[in-house]
């Protein structure tokens, strides 16, 4: 008999795979492994420098920090190897250099705020230890979310769980009393008998995480065009509700707590996820227009807006004013005294800034590092956006593209409004720069974003299981050749 069609198509194909075998996707852990390393190498440098330009003595101490914020991390990276081998090897690096600056400016400050204490005769509790503490705390919980979520797309299942708690988290500073709740005029803060927290922080993530199985779920309603005008496609007067409530729910956290970041960076992060979704330019320019409308409300009904919105039209005519725009102005200067190069990590006077080390930590920055490390600060989180933004199209499946494209474009968002607040682009925001600034509450939050990263990371860049090898059919009977073999004769051909 011979051999079935299928088996004879298929032999091509396996003397292929015997001459030039699939290869192995490579995981680059080591190489995660080694840029860590690179990172701890300059965050050890940057506390030297800060030390030796504050006549501090320099001991050996200095070195065996730098090798426990290594060890901290290799345990994180030891984690992404054995939870999400796959995952991105660059995100995690960059993470870590950001944090590990923000360590340094943050004891760096708190030289300054020490020898100032002392000379007024007063102790001074260092910042730093507190966040040292927070960064162990939120590597654990940066382990525990790669372990328990072992597939993003579980995360379906919560998603209006995930709004609901969202919504709840955002609304009760704003419900609290002001004792409970209020820090620096911001109304953002649950303050609890031992420690305090911002639900913001975490209602972010459990609110992108709605919205993206919202959009995956009822995707073609966004998608139905109404009515035409001047040539554009109007969304149907229907389907408008979501993102009115979503800009009412913005504008509220403008008015009741006192947060003009907060309430930009949700809604952005809606009006991208939506495009996203949709790829409709009309639902970006209809969500800006209402939150442009909502704002000059705002604006004409509340003194604290106006407060914001002087500041950053003139921070000098307030200089003197309470609630002016004294701070605003002294980042500004600290800006201009770091011009280009920096006056050099512990050589400039960061500690002039009130808040230098959480809503101002960035034009500390500036002041010592200059433009130039200000610029290279900048860049390690346009990287992180990259990264995230570049796994979320790789991710094969919808929920996935969402989710991820809204936690890298959170990473952007924030920074973009922390530095446009300190630079005068945008007014005051009050929030806080990722990695960077002193609180708990923002990095633990950050570093879940990033375990969600890189989760999502791990499955865009996992080979597709192969099929298992199926046994080839047999031909049916009616298809098989059949021959006929003719019977020698009995006499073994004698007659022939």
């Amino acid at each position: 008999m011979s051999q079935p069609a299928a088996a004879r198509a298929a032999e091509p194909l396996a003397a292929q795979f015997q001459t030039n075998p699939p290869r192995e996707v490579p995981t680059r852990r080591n190489t995660e492994l080694v840029l860590l390393g690179f990172a701890a190498f300059i965050v050890t440098i940057a506390l030297v420098l800060v030390e030796a330009n504050q006549e501090q003595e320099l001991t050996t101490s200095i070195i065996w920090l730098g090798l426990a914020y290594l060890g901290v991390l290799t345990g994180a990276h030891l984690a992404v190897r054995k939870w999400a081998p796959y995952a991105d090897p660059v995100l995690l690096p960059c993470v870590a250099l950001l944090n590990g600056i923000g360590l340094v400016m943050i004891h760096r400050i708190d030289l300054a705020l020490a020898e100032r204490a002392t000379q007024q005769g007063k102790d001074y509790t260092p910042a730093v230890t507190a966040q040292v503490l927070f960064t162990v705390i939120s590597l654990v919980f940066f382990v525990v979310v790669l372990v328990v979520v072992n597939d993003h797309r579980t995360l379906t299942r919560y998603g209006y769980t995930a709004g609901l708690v969202g919504i709840v988290a955002l609304a009760l500073p704003a419900l609290l009393p002001s004792s409970l709740s209020e820090v620096n005029g911001a109304k953002v803060w649950l303050k609890l008998p031992f420690f305090s927290i911002q639900p913001g922080e975490f209602a972010k993530i459990l609110l992108m995480i709605f919205f993206a199985s919202f959009l995956v779920s009822k995707r073609d309603l966004f998608m139905v065009a109404g009515k035409k005008l001047v040539g554009v496609e109007l969304p149907r007067a229907r389907d408008l509700g979501p993102i009115l409530i979503a800009a009412f729910v913005c504008i509220g956290i403008l008015v009741f707590e006192k947060d003009l970041g907060t309430s930009l960076l949700f809604f952005s992060v809606i009006l991208v996820m939506l495009y996203v979704a949709t790829e409709r330019v009309i639902w970006v320019v209809l969500g800006l227009s209402f939150f442009a409308v909502g704002c000059v409300i705002a604006y004409n009904l509340f003194t604290h807006v106006q407060q914001r919105v002087a500041n950053w039209l003139d921070p000098l005519a307030t200089y003197d004013q309470a609630g002016g725009g004294y701070q605003l102005a002294q980042g500004l200067f600290g800006l201009g005294t770091g011009g280009v190069g920096g006056t050099g990590l512990g050589a400039g006077r960061p500690d002039m800034v009130p808040e230098a080390n959480t809503d101002f930590i960035t034009a500390s920055i500036g002041e010592e590092l200059g433009f130039i490390g200000l610029a290279a600060v900048l860049m390690l989180y346009l990287l992180v956006a990259m990264r995230g933004m570049r796994s979320a199209l790789a991710v094969r499946d919808t929920f996935g593209k969402l989710l991820g494209g809204g936690l890298a474009f959170t990473m952007v968002m924030q920074i973009f409004v922390v530095v446009g607040g300190v630079t005068k682009l945008i007014p005051e925001t009050g929030i806080t720069a990722p990695f960077l600034s002193k609180g708990g509450s923002s990095l633990l939050a950050n570093y879940i974003l990033v375990a969600l990263l890189l989760r999502i990371s791990d499955a865009a860049r996992k080979p597709a299981s192969r099929p298992k090898p199926q046994q080839q059919p047999q031909a049916p009977i009616a298809e098989a050749h059949t021959v006929l073999v003719q019977r020698p004769p009995a006499d073994g051909g004698a007659q022939a």
